[in-house]
């Protein structure tokens, strides 16, 4: 079991590196590894990639085809400051902590964040009673810069919104980031480290003794001394899977709308509900790709694999979009998508480490997982620390820096020195999006690379914008097929 390592041209000395790496793990292939991380979503990475920093033989798991292709791939995509977290909780804490670590990694990676501030809009009186009770929370979770504002500032500040709103609390920390290059970074980092990385790796049974476990999976065994079990919607199934009955995962689907570029200049903040007994509810907020989301519902399913859009749910989105930005509604759509939540009946995180059984388990992280992964992998770093794992001396990771697909920031094809120098990176072949030739091509031979056109799209917005592909959808495809060994 390897990591594929797929390449159109010369190695980076990077990639090269990942290369080697990858025929250490096969020359290694029947050896035992000090820890294997189940679950290949943000917070797996961020564990993977805090591991990564450690002398520790690690391995990452996955049963998809791609990192961050479950939970991770389809959220609200926002850097949340914890204002409004539980006090007290497991959570708070992580979300207050990996705000900051996750911020000054994306400042130092490439990551596109914005700081676009928050509005939690008051529509009846009760809600604006609410506001003082909701900033005292936020100041017990040590966040201490919200402040009420009144009707009329309400109004300067988003003339767009809807009528009647008496007033908000605002959240100036609450940001915008990449919910698709984050996890991507901790996977590249962690495998350019010495994890290998193992794809299309669904693990069927575990079995334990004294000295670890080993994991039967769809390519074969798996030995291994210690466990993290990172693997969201499925994570209280891999639970059981060592003897345990905890927790159980009920998908809650949030589908959401997204508005066209052309709509981004109606809404300046995130624009949040003030939370009621039914939950947050539904916000509109921008994206670092320029758009304009609306979302997410909250439905309770069984199915852990429904994420398909619904007309009562769309219908839904629409008639709250209508009272809190009208004018949105009478935008293009680009597209509709949903995502499943692990939600598990209890607010706080469900993280448990089992010294006995050399095990952690990491469930029940739910929307804000994103903002608190950083935090969460140096959590449970220091729980692996506690059922006896030996880390080592920590070392400093190799340096990154990341494709950027943020609209606010310079992207390859208006940089005319990087284009001079490459004319790849001047040859547009998704022109919604400004995706060049010279982009698809370093993604296709990317340390992690795209397995699918999805999986591409991520990676560099290629068949995501309003057309969906259909202007350069053949393009796209032949590059990827191209690349394909």
């Amino acid at each position: 079991m390897t990591v594929t390592v797929t390449t159109t041209g010369p190695l980076s000395p990077e990639d090269a590196q990942a290369n080697a790496l990858g025929r250490d793990a096969r020359k290694d292939a029947e050896g035992t590894y000090d820890v294997t991380v189940i679950g290949a979503g943000v917070v797996g990475t961020a564990i993977a990639r805090e591991l990564a920093r450690h002398p520790l033989r690690t391995a990452l798991i996955d049963a998809a085809d791609d990192i961050g292709s479950g939970t991770s791939k389809a959220n609200t995509a926002i850097l949340h400051t914890g204002f409004d977290a539980d006090p007290g909780s497991l959570e708070a804490r992580l979300v207050r902590e990996g705000r900051d670590l996750l911020a000054a990694y994306a400042a130092g990676t490439g990551i596109p964040v914005e700081r676009v501030g928050a509005l939690l809009v008051a529509w009846d009186e009760d809600q604006l009673a609410a506001l003082p009770r909701l900033r005292a929370k936020a100041e017990r979770n040590g966040y201490h810069a919200s402040r009420i504002l009144d009707a009329g500032e309400l109004r300067s500040r988003e003339p767009h919104l809807g009528h009647g709103a008496l007033g908000a609390l605002h959240v100036p920390d609450e940001s915008v980031i990449c919910p698709w290059t984050t996890p991507l970074a901790f996977a590249t980092q962690a495998v350019r480290a010495g994890v290998h990385l193992h794809l299309n790796c669904r693990v069927r049974d575990i079995a334990g003794d004294a000295e670890g476990h080993t994991l039967t999976t769809s390519r074969g065994p798996l030995r291994t001394r210690y466990l993290v079990n990172a693997a969201g919607l499925y994570a209280d199934e891999i639970d059981r899977l060592l003897g345990h009955d905890v927790f159980t995962v009920t998908p809650r689907r949030g589908q959401l709308i997204v508005y066209d570029k052309l709509a981004r200049d109606l809404v300046r903040h995130i624009l949040l509900p003030v939370p009621g007994p039914a939950g947050k509810g539904v916000l509109v907020a921008p994206t670092v790709f320029g758009n304009v989301l609306i979302g997410p519902t909250a439905e309770e399913l069984d199915d852990k694999t429904a994420t398909g859009s619904t007309a009562d749910g769309l219908h839904e989105l629409r008639e709250k979009g209508r009272r809190i930005l009208p004018e949105l509604l009478d935008e293009e759509v680009t597209a509709v998508y949903a995502g499943l939540r692990a939600a598990t009946g209890q607010e706080d995180y469900r993280i448990q480490e089992y010294p006995a059984q050399r095990y952690v388990a990491v469930g029940g992280i739910r929307s804000t997982g994103l903002t608190a992964s950083m935090a969460i992998g140096r959590h449970v770093m220091g729980l692996l620390a506690a059922t006896g794992l030996e880390t080592g001396e920590p070392r400093a990771l190799p340096p990154l820096t990341m494709p950027n697909l943020g609209e606010a920031f310079p992207r390859p094809y208006r940089n005319a020195a990087l284009i001079a120098e490459d004319p790849a990176y001047g040859t547009l072949v998704c022109h919604c999006e400004q995706v060049t030739l010279g982009e698809i091509r370093d993604a296709l031979s990317a340390t992690v690379p795209p397995h699918s056109l999805d999986g591409l799209r991520r990676r560099t917005r290629a068949r995501g914008g309003r057309c969906q592909g259909f202007y350069c959808g053949a393009a796209v495809r032949a590059l990827f097929e191209e690349a394909r060994p």
